[in-house]
């Protein structure tokens, strides 16, 4: 009986995205720091909300509250041509999504710029056409194909200067932080990868309102300690700036109809 066979599939565009970030995120040095939320308040308020904010909305904003205080998490490392730090002066979200390609899963990367800046609402509108509009028409999903279509060397090269060179470059292309979670799925992300400075992520939320946040962050540009307060400080915008414009924008969109 002879073996059966297999089939050798070529790698599609998402898939080398994912192998392209591996490839960089393997030279971080890496570290988590876990802390456990108790977003009991604002698990009631998003449930009141007419359009229910996405919790990723939620926490992209808080992070971007936090870092519009403290600008080291605006910050990264250049290695070239002598290592060097570079602060940007708001923050983007590298939002790493789910789509459908060419009949498979793909990771797709959105990216919001000064989320701190923007409404709730503003911000899930956004991630909605993200998740939903065709691939085609949302630009940097383009550009994510049209980068991952060249052959291995010239990506490499892209990346390593984006993320090397120019930090106004890097910022606008990749962001200055980026956020992922399987919450959503009842799973959580021990610890995800990344080229960038931090990537927060967060599991389930219970019924309760109780979730574990986790921050990884690139131990060249941050220390732990910092990192813990920060965590402890984003904990306290969901709870007060958040909270209040998810109260406020329910009113508002309840008062015109009574």
């Amino acid at each position: 009986m002879h073996e059966p066979r297999g089939r050798t599939l070529r790698l599609s565009e998402p898939r080398r995205f994912i192998g392209d970030l591996a490839h960089f995120a393997r030279r971080v040095p890496s570290v988590p720091v876990a802390r456990t939320f108790d977003l009991g308040p604002l698990l009631q308020a998003r449930a009141h909300h007419p359009i229910r904010p996405s919790w990723a909305v939620l926490f992209m904003k808080a992070y971007a509250c936090v870092a519009a205080d403290h600008p080291p998490l605006r910050r990264c490392l250049l290695s070239f041509p002598t290592n060097r730090l570079y602060e940007h002066p708001i923050s983007t979200c590298a939002l790493a999504l789910e789509r459908d390609f060419e009949g498979e899963p793909g990771i797709f990367v959105g990216l919001f710029r000064a989320p701190d800046q923007q409404s709730l609402a503003e911000l899930d509108a956004a991630l909605r056409c993200f998740k939903h509009d065709p691939i085609e028409s949302i630009g940097f999903f383009r550009q994510e194909l049209r980068v991952c279509r060249a052959p291995l060397p010239i990506r490499r090269l892209l990346w390593w200067s984006t993320l090397n060179l120019s930090g106004v470059k890097r910022a606008k292309r990749f962001g200055t932080f980026g956020l992922s979670s399987y919450g959503a799925l009842g799973a959580e992300q021990l610890h995800p990868i990344s080229p960038l400075t931090t990537t927060l992520t967060y599991g389930p939320i219970d019924s309760n309102g109780y979730v574990c946040v986790k921050l990884i962050y690139d131990h060249r540009v941050l220390d732990g300690a910092y990192v813990a307060r920060r965590l402890a400080d984003l904990e306290h915008t969901l709870k007060t700036t958040i909270l209040a414009e998810l109260r406020s924008s329910a009113a508002q969109t309840i008062s015109p109809a009574a």
